[in-house]
């Protein structure tokens, strides 16, 4: 289980980039605040390291978040599922 959900947060990484697009500070505080989307925090532990810069993206009729992440002594960029 662990291999398919590493698996589909690379192939999001690889596609998101293209097909996000990604709010306004406060288009993604109403996402939120609506229930629509995850809370950061709520997600932050799928990052796998230091998160350091975050946005809310719409990708698919969803939301993602996409993560620079630093992990390592690297910054990578990690899409992470916000969607409820």
């Amino acid at each position: 289980m662990k291999q398919i959900f590493a698996f589909l947060i690379v192939t999001f990484a690889v596609i998101a980039p293209v097909q996000a697009a990604c709010l306004s500070q406060s288009q993604a505080r109403d996402a939120v605040a609506s229930g629509k989307a995850a809370p950061l925090g709520a997600v932050a532990g799928q990052a796998g390291g230091e998160i350091v810069k975050a946005q809310l993206c719409q990708q698919g009729g969803g939301y993602v978040y996409r993560l620079s992440v630093l992990k390592g002594g690297k910054v990578t960029t990690v899409t992470v599922n916000a969607s409820r």
